[in-house]
């Protein structure tokens, strides 16, 4: 929906892989990217943690406890204790530089996952020279901004309050105030539903692109929502199964041409 947007420059609609394509793979590791990439993802959605040594390390969560059933944190051991920690397949933890820098065409999503994070993403990205190919994004929108205005001209999808903002106005007809809620970012990332409540809708859909933005949803990994979110005109999908995701989006392309 954007043009002008490097970030974006891309087939549409996304395919947004969440964390990878875990099949056969741990989450957030660099096989996980790899065979996101090769199954055909436009882009790679994944998350910073920082080390106790001050560096930009790919991680969802902000302990081991999920991964490997250890009793510590990603930010209490060093980049060389994490990438000694066997997370399957040969894989370990890697850091974000490491990322960027093996797929050096790759565009990546990144949730910014903690306040030290912000200032630790932005060194990795700037180092790698890939503030044309990430997005910045965060729950909070102070870590969000933050890592922003290290990256002039980064992309950046909306932090909670934005989405909040851009849900009310759509919900009560005002475009303006969607607008101005997503003023500074180029899309904005939301699940289907929250708390029970419906968020994307058609009329959300029709008032975020009214403002000039795309719609990515997550986390979405069955087809029949998959097409039913298409069809309802959203531009991204955010999800675990990039194989699923991009066969779909061929065998829509073909049923069209």
């Amino acid at each position: 929906m954007r043009s002008g947007v490097p970030y974006l420059d891309t087939s549409y609609p996304r395919v947004l892989a969440h964390r990878g394509l875990a099949v056969g793979a741990p989450e957030n590791t660099l096989l996980a990217f790899l065979k996101a990439l090769a199954a055909g993802a436009t882009h790679v959605e994944t998350d910073v943690q920082t080390s106790a040594d001050g560096v930009a390390m790919i991680s969802h969560d902000p302990d081991l406890k999920r991964l490997v059933h250890r009793d510590a944190r990603v930010g209490d051991l060093t980049v060389d204790e994490l990438q000694q920690i066997d997370l399957g397949v040969g894989q370990t933890f890697c850091t974000l530089g490491e990322a960027l820098e093996t797929f050096p065409d790759a565009r990546f999503n990144i949730d910014i996952k903690d306040e030290r994070s912000a200032a630790t993403a932005t060194r990795a990205i700037t180092a790698a020279n890939a503030i044309d190919r990430v997005l910045i994004t965060s729950f909070s929108q102070a870590r969000r901004r933050a890592a922003v205005e290290l990256l002039p001209g980064v992309a950046s999808s909306a932090s909670m309050s934005g989405v909040i903002g851009a849900v009310v106005g759509a919900a009560i007809g005002s475009r303006r105030r969607v607008a101005a809620s997503l003023a500074d970012v180029v899309a904005v990332q939301v699940p289907v539903r929250q708390y029970h409540v419906k968020i994307v809708t058609r009329r959300f859909i029709d008032a975020v692109h009214a403002a000039g933005r795309e719609v990515h949803v997550w986390t979405v990994n069955d087809v029949a929502t998959m097409v039913a979110l298409l069809d309802a005109g959203v531009d991204g999908l955010v999800t675990d199964r990039t194989d699923l995701a991009v066969d779909l989006i061929r065998q829509r392309s073909g049923s069209r041409s």
